[in-house]
């Protein structure tokens, strides 16, 4: 699969599970979430038979979202940052942002202050959006395939498969990882063709941060750069 390929892809299956969308970063060779610490077990639930499993928040977000765009197409394609508004509304209360991003910069978060910590989520997926957020206005229900998940209800995490179909007809691997919140069951973590989301940006972000400090990162994801292309500049630069 190409770089290009992969970062469509990557972008348009985060944005279903919001997210956002995102990006992958191709270069990462990071296999799976094989090294990514679980999410805290203990978190509380909602009550019994309240709730919605893992894969139905993933189907009715998806749902949500395309009969969103189905009402009106053309003026998403037309003005793409009006999406931005339906990825709040349908998706994001589905991620757990602050998880996910506590995961990327791993090491980082620890010593990371909190108006850091919060600057940093805000621009990652806000640049993640408006990147790749782009790249839903074409998507359509026949390109998505949820697969039905039965969680263990003695565990708070879960992991949802779908298929998400390229313009050539073949299909791609995206699997969500997910745990139980008191808001409901939320993603952290995507796995595209066997590359994590998480992993991936972790290397990325890791060797900018390393090098010029997290602030460096923060004002170059405020500017609008791509998240992907962080790590490939950097080692341009050393």
């Amino acid at each position: 699969m190409s770089m290009a390929t992969r970062i469509r892809l990557s972008g348009l299956a985060l944005a279903l599970a919001l997210v956002a969308g995102q990006a992958v970063a191709a270069q990462a060779q990071s296999p799976a979430t094989q090294g990514t610490p679980p999410p805290n077990p203990s978190a509380a639930a909602p009550a019994a038979g309240t709730e919605q499993g893992p894969s139905e928040v993933v189907q009715a977000a998806a749902q949500g979202m395309l009969n969103a765009l189905d009402k009106d197409r053309a003026a998403y394609k037309r003005d793409p940052a009006k999406i931005s508004n339906l990825v709040n509304t349908h998706l994001l209360p589905h991620w757990d942002t602050e998880y996910s991003a506590r995961l990327v910069l791993g090491k980082y978060w620890r010593t990371a202050t909190p108006e850091q910590r919060q600057r940093f989520i805000d621009a990652f997926y806000h640049s993640l959006l408006s990147n790749y957020g782009a790249a839903l206005s074409a998507f359509t229900a026949d390109r998505l395939k949820i697969y039905p998940t039965t969680p263990d209800p003695n565990k708070s995490i879960a992991t949802v498969r779908t298929e998400v179909k390229r313009d050539n007809g073949d299909r791609v691997s995206v699997n969500y990882y997910m745990h139980k919140t008191p808001q409901g069951w939320k993603a952290w973590d995507v796995v595209i063709d066997g590359i994590s989301y998480v992993n991936s940006y972790r290397t990325d972000f890791g060797a900018q941060i390393e090098q010029q400090g997290i602030d460096a990162v923060i004002k170059r994801l405020e500017a609008g750069e791509k998240p992907g292309a962080i790590n490939k500049q950097t080692s341009a630069q050393s």
